[in-house]
């Protein structure tokens, strides 16, 4: 037997075909409107009841109302019209839909939380929803090890506070933990608050569980440190957005409860300001140091504006704050002053915090920092936080946003955010904003607009954001993923061989594109239906 891609409109067999170059192929991606892939089979009344006698009926989803969550993403930018929501409750149910979708040609997404940035967890067209909420039992914990085993659609937070019970933390931190799913962050490599501290999650997953495209079921769900027997396949399912496989089950590596935890509030008069508190930082606060955040003024005001109860942990309330913060304000370089939020997590408070107030006392001395706070109770910490975790949530009450998740080197990312903001000066209601995890050099650019969406913004940004990042030999995509909105621009961060493999590898696991279609690969590259012909 041999296998057959078939070309349909708007999708090329790149096994057979001579790649372009990147620019090319960003050119032509950037170009091309999605369209449906007439290859998918439409859903019919024989497949919801196939449906419901392998999940029952509850947990087949068909009312509108309650498919309007499943269709949208968080920030209403993306609007799919699935007909159909799945909650299965085990893998062996994940098994036999995927098996089944597989033989009927019925694509879906595999949905999470449906806390995503980048449209990959909400359907582009008629795509079956696989939502994995039903899946989130803890399966163990091991208190020596420190290695939690549990379904993919456990929710972050709850994982948190069970691990904390026993003396442990999980190893990342989201804005989003309230609502995440642990199969979501798998699948897109979430990155967060923590992760100079304690790494990536390709680090931390020591096994997974995932169902293949075909229904075929991977346990790979191991809890060893070491094991060096051949490829690493669970790598495979980490990042790659839920286009290979179902992630259904996870084990992770857990770090101990730190006994002491510091938190500092800093203000600097510039990002070069910015620059020197890290260098400090990294040098003398060296194995405790777990969290270096940045956010400038205008996200500052994005967040104090637009949430309730949230005010500059540095600003007295009052009538002198308003003449306080524009003394803040005077002879400072655009942007500023620049806010910065320094966590310490270690084993011994007395000589954590005399680290820390050294640290403090040597980045005031040279000036680097104006004015600062440390936090002296949890609600001043959570106060702290909820400014720089917030700010993503008063952005998307402000209007609409145009959000760029980037990695660069450290001093040219505010850089970015300065010719953005020139280059939106004009037009009224628009303010660029920057913010992120400086401690890594991922930089969040967001574009607010109180007016919406517009064609005219959209081209003041793009393709400019991605051609300058790539520039700078940076990422268009630090930690959120590609989805469905970065997918026509891979090729700025990935050459065209890097390209092709990963499309090999998707044809290989995925012969009939059932899973998670028109995300993370450009539409110049995706395939068609596939066909099997008797090899005469």
């Amino acid at each position: 037997m041999l296998q057959r891609l078939a070309i349909q409109k708007g999708w090329i067999n790149v096994l057979s075909s001579p790649w372009p170059s990147c620019n090319v192929l960003c050119q032509r991606a950037a170009s091309n409107t999605v369209t449906r892939n007439p290859a998918y089979s439409e859903l019919n009344q024989d497949d919801v009841q196939f449906f419901k006698d392998v999940l029952g009926a509850r947990s087949v989803v068909e009312d509108e109302l309650a498919l309007e969550s499943m269709n949208k993403d968080w920030m209403g930018k993306y609007t799919g019209r699935s007909s159909l929501g799945l909650r299965p409750s085990s893998t062996d149910e994940v098994s036999q839909i995927l098996a089944y979708c597989s033989l009927r040609r019925l694509a879906l997404v595999p949905q999470g939380g449906n806390t995503g940035l980048v449209g990959g967890s909400v359907p582009v067209f008629d795509e079956v929803v696989l939502n994995m909420s039903a899946m989130n039992k803890i399966l163990s914990f091991d208190e020596v090890s420190g290695v939690l085993v549990c379904q993919s659609g456990c929710i972050l937070q709850a994982l948190e506070d069970h691990v904390s019970q026993h003396g442990y933390i999980m190893p990342l931190d989201l804005g989003a933990k309230g609502s995440c799913h642990i199969g979501g962050n798998v699948s897109t490599n979430a990155g967060g608050l923590r992760l100079l501290r304690y790494g990536s999650l390709h680090g931390s997953v020591l096994g997974l569980e995932a169902v293949l495209p075909d229904g075929t079921v991977l346990d790979l769900l191991r809890q060893l440190r070491k094991d060096n027997t051949g490829y690493d396949l669970k790598q495979l399912f980490i990042g790659s957005e839920g286009t290979l496989g179902v992630v259904t089950a996870v084990a992770i590596q857990c770090a101990p409860k730190p006994a002491s935890v510091q938190l500092a509030f800093l203000s600097c008069p510039s990002f070069a300001a910015v620059q020197q508190v890290l260098k400090h930082a990294k040098q003398s606060l060296g194995e405790i140091l777990s969290a270096v955040e940045f956010l400038d003024q205008e996200s500052m005001d994005m967040a104090t504006q637009h949430l309730p109860g949230v005010s500059n942990p540095l600003t007295q309330a009052g009538p002198d704050a308003a003449q306080q913060q524009q003394q803040q304000q005077d002879g400072l370089e655009p942007g500023g002053p620049f806010y910065m939020v320094v966590e310490t997590q270690g084993s011994n408070a007395a000589h954590d915090k005399e680290k820390l107030e050294g640290f403090l006392e040597a980045v005031m001395a040279d000036g680097s920092v104006a004015d600062g706070t440390l936090a002296e109770s949890q609600a001043q910490s959570a106060a702290i936080w909820r400014v720089r975790e917030g700010i993503t949530e008063s952005l998307v009450r402000r209007g609409a946003v145009y959000k760029y998740d980037l990695s660069m080197p450290t001093h040219k990312m505010y850089e970015l955010v300065q010719l953005v903001r020139q280059r939106v000066a004009h037009l009224p209601g628009v303010r660029a904003v920057g913010y992120g995890h400086v401690g890594d050099g991922n930089l969040h650019l967001n574009v607010s607009s109180a007016s919406g969406y517009s064609d005219q913004l959209e081209q003041l940004l793009e393709p400019f954001v991605y051609e300058w990042t790539a520039q700078q030999s940076g990422s268009i995509s630090a930690e959120h993923g590609i989805g469905l909105m970065k997918a026509p621009v891979l090729g700025y961060s990935k050459s065209s061989e890097a390209v092709d493999l990963m499309q090999r590898l998707k044809v290989l696991m995925d012969p009939h594109q059932i899973l998670n279609p028109y995300k993370v690969l450009p539409a110049v590259v995706r395939m068609g239906q596939v066909e099997k012909d008797d090899d005469k």
